[in-house]
């Protein structure tokens, strides 16, 4: 498989890095289809679109016409043989572009699967990088049950169908889940081993790889993101607190709640109690957490599962800090009611 190139930090290169395992789910979903839709789920920046990227060129390896559609971010990858459904869905998204309206490009993403199939494709894959955040958490499920529709009634006979849509909305997993349209797969930040790998990659003068470590819990977005700060941990906890409102958020709580969030700080299943269910909730909501983690066995993840528990990492059995600089940031926001 050939690695992809991934720009980091605005100024550089990486090769695609470690995911051996959910390259390898890709693999089997090419030899037998997908059925229901595959959503992978994790935490912001864990590396859900570089390797939806890979799994799209790697796809094509193997013969598949391949839809590829981040709204987020803008970008697509449109790889199918009949020239007239790729004029027509560049002119869609040249529009759009136009006036920044790309949540209707995702619904058109369907039509066009289907279409495809009508003109006589027989390998399809369709990946749909984190759509949720901009045609409405409230819209995921009916926009998963979509895609079902292209496995479940194509207008034409085919071969092989992968489907597969990416989110770090928390709170879409549940939208999704009360559904049968869809088998959720969580995706954690890369192994240290995985993670050491894309460290090895980065110009000097870098930190010590084991305080990056201990900073990012193996996020590659947190790393990249301390790259943009000037290597620093105090500048990217300040602008998580900002870009979240945490001091706003906080402030809202009351002193009981406070005292549950600084004991989560040191123990983050210590949310998993009844009476603490509500600001879990919120935690989740803010994209600050991850809940409910499955047992750690990899038939239920799509790639290496986090460790059962490391609280220096921020990781519990149950309940997780997205990384270990969102809890410094929840810890840095709550000095105000100290």
């Amino acid at each position: 498989m050939k690695r992809i190139k991934l720009l980091f930090a605005s100024s550089f290169e990486v090769l695609f890095v470690d995911r051996d395992l959910a390259i390898r789910r890709v693999e089997e979903w090419a030899e037998k289809s997908t059925y229901p839709v595959q959503v992978v789920f994790g935490p912001e920046g864990c590396g859900k679109t570089a390797w939806l990227r890979q799994s799209a060129v790697f796809l094509k390896e193997l013969g598949f016409d391949v839809l590829y559609f981040n709204p987020v971010e803008k970008e697509f990858l449109f790889e199918i043989g009949f020239s007239d459904l790729r004029k027509e869905f560049l002119s869609i998204v040249e529009e759009a572009a136009k006036i920044n309206a790309f949540a209707g490009v995702a619904w058109r993403l369907i039509d066009f699967a289907k279409k495809a199939i009508a003109h006589g494709s027989k390998k399809l894959a369709i990946l749909v990088d984190d759509a949720f955040q901009v045609i409405g958490l409230d819209k995921a499920a009916i926009y998963v049950k979509g895609l079902l529709g292209v496995l479940e009634y194509p207008p034409k006979a085919y071969e092989k169908i992968v489907v597969v849509a990416t989110t770090s909305e928390g709170l879409s997993r549940f939208e999704i889940g009360r559904h049968r349209w869809a088998n959720l797969l969580p995706m954690w930040n890369l192994s240290k081993n995985g993670f050491e790998e894309l460290y090895n990659q980065l110009p000097s003068p870098k930190p010590d790889f084991e305080e990056v470590w201990r900073a990012t819990g193996g996020n590659p977005s947190v790393l990249e993101n301390l790259y943009k700060n000037n290597l620093s941990i105090d500048r990217v906890v300040k602008e998580i607190v900002s870009r979240k409102r945490l001091r706003d958020f906080i402030a809202r709580l009351g002193a009981e709640e406070r005292k549950w969030l600084v004991e989560a700080i040191e123990d983050p299943d210590t949310l998993y109690t009844r009476s603490r269910m509500s600001l879990k909730d919120e935690l989740v909501k803010l994209n600050l957490i991850i809940d409910d983690i499955p047992p750690r066995e990899e038939f239920l993840w799509i790639d290496t599962p986090p460790p059962e528990k490391d609280l220096e990492l921020g990781i519990g059995k149950y309940v997780a800090w997205q990384t270990p600089l969102h809890r410094e940031a929840v810890k840095k926001a709550l000095e105000i009611f100290n």
